[in-house]
Order: C-alpha cells, then structure tokens, then sequence
C-alpha cells in the first residue's frame, strides 16, 4: 500500500471537484481500487503502485485540461478519466480560454482581457525582464502580480517580491500616525488588492508572515540579491535613473521581473528625472528583456476611462504644439534683432 498527494493549485478546486463534489465522485467510481481523499486544493490516493500511477495520469491530464480552458464538463470529465480498457482521450485546447492566468477565491478566474495583456504573458515565459509601459487602467500592474502568483503556484519560484518607490503623488504623508510601515502601506495598497483577489486571505497571510511574498519600498531592495524570486517594480516611472539601476542590477540566479510604469505620471520633484524613459531605451535590444507598450485599447476599467486618456494625450499635444510654435516665434524675433 503507497500514497501520493496531487497538488491542484494551478486549476480552481470548486471546477474541478464539481458542485457537490458531483465530479469527484465521478472520480471515486472509475477507480473503485483506491482509496481517494480530497483535503483542500489536494487530492489524496492510497492503493497499489499500479492503480495510483493509472489514476494520476488521468488526473493530470484533468489538471492540463483546466489549465487551458478553465472549465471542465461532468461528462467530459468521465471522458478523460476514461473506460475501464484505459483508452486514451485527446485533451485538446480551447483557444478562446487558453488567456487564464490563475484562478483565486471562490473560483474567481483571472485572466488577460487585452492583446497586450496576453502577449505580457506570452513573453513572461520567454524572457526574465519585461518592461509594462502604458497610461492608467491598462492592466498592468494587475496581470504582472497574476503572472507572479502563478509562477508561484506552479513552484517555478520560491518567492514574490512587489515593490514600488515611496513617491508622494501630489499629497503629503509624512504627518500620518503610524510607525514606518503604516505610513508607506498607502502606496503599496495597489499591490495588496491585487493579491487580495488571487490568493484565498489564510494563505496570504501565511505566505506574507513567513516572507514568501513580500511588498516593500523600492529603497528596501538596497543591497539585495533576489535569486529564485518573481520581482514586479510597479510605478516605476517614479525611479530615478540610479534606483531602477539598482532594482535591476539587484536580479538574481533563477528569477524574473516585470517593470510597470506610467510615463504620463511622473510624480518625482522637477529636479529629478525618470529613470524608466532611459532604461527602456538602452536596453531595448538586449535578448531575454522584453517591451510591451499599454495603450487606450487596453483599458479594463470603467468605459469613460478610455475617453479621459484620450482627452489628456489630445491637450498635450496641443500643449507641445503650442510650445514648439512660441519657441519658433522666439527664434525668429531673436533673428531679427540680431540682424538689426
């Protein structure tokens, strides 16, 4: 008598168990053999050698099927686990649910909406460094922790890391109550609203009191090397040249890294320039480092947003427009003068 524990934190429990647990007893029947438990997103099978290798065969091949298109029928359910003669089934891809990235709380399932959302998950398993750039409500910051939580799950690292630069946006919080922590959660409450809606509250706390996920300010990575670890710098257009330097020569064996950023929001003093325009520019050619450009098209929130971005661009143009045309206007009274 041996056991084995399958591991089902790649797919949603609630989809594959069934309501009522209506598929796992489908499951429980076709091998009457085994002794089957299910204890969370695990699943449990105790009996011969033989009998748990045939049974765990057919469930990966339920787990590779959920993967892909995130929802399983009763009936093919029983078709995958297949008939008592073991003919194989073909499990085949649904291209239309093949953008799942990771299912969270109560079957929440979250996906990439937007072609540059998908094509951000799509370089992920290409490349160790993508650059995310693009305006508000595009999505970035959201499918960069869905793409880390997923990695995480599926144990291709060991921990995550979220950071962003403690740069006020315009307000002050240097006269909040609170110890050092509370007055920097503000800006890091992005970061943990993401996470809020992919890992069930429990198991967040366990991975973020023992380090495995941690959020921190950009200033804390000082020093660090970061091996095994999925790294995201959000807000990265609020890094000066010498901190995303730093963040990314902070990189370590067996990791990967995701920079989000805004180049329209830029909130650092005007003495300070950002470092991202820059990084994005000299390492645009280096192989292993991918650029995904956000724009309007992928805006998920609400439908007016797509409208005020595009309100903004059009004034700026008309604002650079203007300027360049003062400028002209300058230099030709400047001419003038000279010649006189």
């Amino acid at each position: 008598m041996t056991e084995t524990i399958i591991n089902l934190e790649t797919v949603n429990p609630i989809e594959f168990f069934g309501v009522n647990n209506s598929k796992f007893d489908i499951l429980k029947k076709k091998f009457p053999l085994l002794k089957i438990l299910s204890r969370g997103s695990q699943i449990k099978l105790s009996g011969q050698p033989g009998d748990i290798a045939n049974a765990e065969g057919r469930i990966q091949q339920l787990i590779k099927y959920l993967e892909r298109n995130g929802h399983l029928s009763e009936g093919y359910f029983a078709e995958i686990l297949g008939d008592d003669d073991g003919a194989e089934v073909s499990v085949t891809e649904n291209e239309n649910n093949n953008d799942i990235l990771v299912f969270g709380p109560n079957g929440k399932v979250i996906r990439a909406k937007t072609q540059n959302q998908k094509l951000m998950a799509n370089v992920s398993e290409k490349n160790d460094i993508i650059f995310a750039v693009g305006p508000a409500g595009t999505g970035k910051t959201y499918t960069a922790v869905a793409l880390a939580v997923r990695a995480l799950k599926n144990k291709a690292v060991r921990k995550i890391i979220l950071t962003r630069p403690a740069v006020e946006a315009g307000e002050s919080l240097g006269f909040l109550p609170g110890d050092l922590k509370e007055k920097i959660d503000p800006y890091l409450r992005p970061l943990y609203d993401a996470l809020d809606d992919m890992i069930p509250s429990d198991k967040l706390n366990y991975y973020m009191t023992n380090r495995i996920i941690e959020i921190a300010p950009l200033a804390y990575m000082r020093g660090r090397t970061l091996d095994n670890s999925f790294i995201i710098l959000d807000e990265a257009q609020n890094a000066t040249d010498l901190q995303l330097k730093m963040f990314l020569t902070r990189i370590g064996a067996s990791a990967k890294a995701i920079i989000t950023g805004d180049l329209t929001q830029i909130d650092l003093p005007k003495n300070q320039r950002s470092g991202l325009l820059k990084a994005t520019r000299i390492l645009r050619d280096i192989e292993g480092i991918a650029h995904i450009q956000l724009d309007e098209a992928d805006v998920v929130r609400h439908r007016l947003v797509k409208h005020i971005i595009r309100a903004y661009d059009k004034e700026q143009e008309r604002e650079e427009a203007k300027g360049e045309a003062n400028r002209e206007q300058f230099s030709k009274l400047n001419n003038k003068e000279k010649e006189s």
